[in-house]
């Protein structure tokens, strides 16, 4: 029994609606169908739940029609899919030259009775389901056992299987000069053995014995004597010489540094003191502003490469061979088939993957694209690759500007205006930088970033409450960057007013309880913000998880941030829906608390292979709220996703 069935253009004018129960309209499925996944570019399946109902979608891409079914998901109707497809067919048939000839007035203009057609079709889709016969067993005559013969089932001992023979590899087949001789002396064996085999049909039995006697003492007599041959005189001499490369040195002596007097010397290596001017990063940045990722693409060299490939057949196949080849790959306005968009998908699918993007991420963004495109008419001199290739960078784009965006700045000024110190929670798999991506500080300056500096530069003071007990040097760790900062913005600067401050409770305590005393000491004290500071723990321990859950249930933060690497690929998918599976597990609440934004480090290591934060984004929904990009205080970013795509799209 169907809920529903609506048709709709994707400018969002309803055309045709079927209600098949009583009860709330058909609006807010559709509507979630469209924010969630016709928006954000994720139509790789065409199947979408919402709250009690499945949702399936066709898209028409000729003529920007969007075909719409729901029902219950705890029923199973086989028919569903047929009866979409047939609706689809019918309805674009029927009121095909009306959307042709008056385009987007048809569509504001026109009436569709579709109501009989529907009911027809969905009749048809019902008594096609039900008139399945049963799947039977075949018989023992229909089956491929049956047709073989006792005579090729009987296995003489010593005799190898036909099939194995024939699928042995030649071990000699490396040597091509060997190999092309090789080849006659094998047919004049053949003819040989054919020969012997009729000779021995005539012979008897004890002559052929005899006859195969002689002939391997023959051969071994042959081996002997080649076992026997003299050696040759010149013998190689033993033990290995170095490589001499042609443009390096072949004197070891200069390569030698086991006696340099500066090596692993104190004096050689002084220890650099703190310098604050160093720490700073450029001294021409705007105090508190947050920059945009930045990347510069290579579209000119692109475009020349895309100028110069058509000429490389002209060369060889003449002028018009050459032209023709150009035309080839030109749609002359026609429909876009998936025959015609498959290799070249198959391509940027290869593409993202070595772009670090996951290969389960990588095949739905392509998936969603080819049902973006199929159908579409193309302008005349369109090529196929360059539709697909734009089609890819809006789904791109569009991926990475997720629906809610985080503004910490806004929030915090909102929180102060409720007298309630603004609470982050940091989470993680262990080594990606949580406590370091809260205020970076250690032995050199130059190695340092955080979010703590960013928001004291905007006027917030800040409490980090030290709440990973776990792992030994964290506190100390912590304490480091609190007296960093204050150096950097001594109270002196603020009124007297200590900026930054670290609540701790030493090891082995309970993080819910610390967190908990931490915004409770910070409402006292009138910090704005809290950044709570948890153990790093990977996605599979449940106990680590459960706490985690906990210390957020319990807390209630504002906000909570997922800090991953920009180095993995496909483990940012596991570590993510675990976290969040695990959230959801581990909540007592309702309606649980899970992950709210993302904070991506390590960005400056991977040059090109931004494919994390592709797949990152894809897989929760979530925004980008930070990335971690160099070696300064200052070297933090918010995520510009036109920069991402560019250098995605990179050859």
């Amino acid at each position: 029994m169907l809920d529903f069935f609506t048709i709709f253009s994707k400018g969002g004018l309803v055309l045709w609606c079927f209600q098949g129960v009583r009860g709330p309209a058909a609006t807010a499925p559709v509507n979630a169908l469209i924010r969630s996944v016709l928006l954000q570019e994720r139509g790789g399946n065409n199947s979408f739940t919402h709250e009690a109902l499945t949702l399936k979608y066709k898209l028409d891409n000729q003529f920007e029609l969007v075909f719409v079914v729901g029902f219950q998901k705890i029923l199973t109707l086989t028919y569903v899919d047929k009866l979409i497809d047939d609706v689809h067919k019918e309805f674009r048939d029927k009121y095909r030259n009306e959307f042709q000839q008056k385009g987007a007035l048809g569509l504001l203009n026109g009436t569709f009775d579709f109501k009989d057609d529907f009911m027809r079709l969905l009749r048809d889709a019902e008594e096609s389901s039900k008139v399945r016969a049963p799947t039977v067993m075949k018989t023992f005559e229909q089956s491929l056992k049956s047709q073989k013969t006792v005579k090729c089932m009987i296995e003489t001992r010593g005799e190898k299987p036909k099939e194995k023979v024939k699928n042995k590899k030649n071990k000699g087949s490396k040597k091509d000069g060997t190999e092309a001789v090789a080849v006659p002396s094998k047919a004049s064996v053949s003819d040989k053995q054919l020969s012997a085999a009729g000779e021995k049909e005539e012979l008897t039995k004890d002559e052929i014995l005899q006859k195969n006697r002689e002939e391997f003492f023959r051969r071994h007599m042959k081996a002997g004597e080649k076992s026997r041959s003299p050696k040759p005189d010149a013998q190689k001499e033993k033990g290995k010489k170095p490589r001499v490369w042609d443009l390096g040195n072949s004197n070891a002596k200069v390569l030698d540094y086991s006696n340099s007097a500066t090596n692993g010397s104190a004096e050689a290596c002084p220890v650099e003191e703190f310098d604050p001017d160093m720490a700073l990063g450029d001294k021409n940045r705007v105090p508190g502003r947050l920059y945009d990722l930045e990347y510069e693409s290579d579209d000119e060299a692109e475009e020349e490469k895309v100028v110069q490939n058509p000429s490389k057949p002209s060369v060889k196949k003449g002028g018009l061979g050459g032209m023709f080849g150009m035309l080839k790959g030109l749609v002359g306005s026609k429909s876009l088939t998936r025959e015609d968009m498959d290799p070249v998908l198959e391509k940027m699918k290869d593409h993202l993957i070595a772009k670090n993007v996951a290969a389960e991420i990588a095949v739905q963004l392509c998936e969603s694209v080819a049902k973006k495109l199929e159908g579409k008419v193309m302008g005349t001199f369109t090529t196929v690759t360059s539709t697909v290739k734009q089609a890819l960078q809006e789904a791109l784009v569009q991926i990475l500007q997720p629906q809610r965006r985080v503004d910490v700045l806004r929030d915090v000024m909102d929180a102060q205006r409720h007298r309630r110190p603004y609470v982050v929670t940091f989470c993680g798999v262990n080594g990606v930088g949580k406590s370091t991506n809260l205020a970076k500080a250690g032995q050199d300056p130059d190695h340092r970033t955080g979010i703590s500096f960013w928001l004291i530069e905007n006027g917030f003071s800040v409490l980090i409450a030290a709440c990973d007990t776990f792992r030994a040097g964290a506190v100390e760790q912590l304490r480091t960057h609190t007296r960093r900062l204050n150096a950097l913005h001594p109270p002196e600067s603020h009124g007297g007013r200590t900026m930054v401050q670290l609540y701790e409770k030493g090891y082995g305590k309970d993080a819910a309880g610390i967190a908990m005393e931490a915004i409770s000491y910070a409402r006292n004290q009138g910090f704005d913000v809290v950044l709570v500071d948890t153990a790093g723990r990977m996605q599979d321990n449940a106990p680590l998880m459960t706490a985690l859950a906990k210390l957020i249930a319990v807390n209630a933060p504002d906000l909570v941030l997922f800090v991953g690497e920009a180095l993995v690929g496909n483990e940012a998918v596991d570590q993510l829906v675990k976290f969040n599976k695990a959230l959801a597990d581990h909540s007592m609440a309702q309606t649980p608390r899970l992950i709210d934004g993302i904070v991506l480090t390590k960005f400056d290591t991977i040059d090109d292979k931004v494919g994390a934060a592709i797949s990152m984004t894809y897989i929760t929904s979530k925004p980008i709220v930070f990335v971690g990009t160099g070696q300064t205080y200052c070297d933090l970013r918010s995520l510009n996703a036109k920069a991402v795509v560019a250098a995605l799209m990179k050859a």
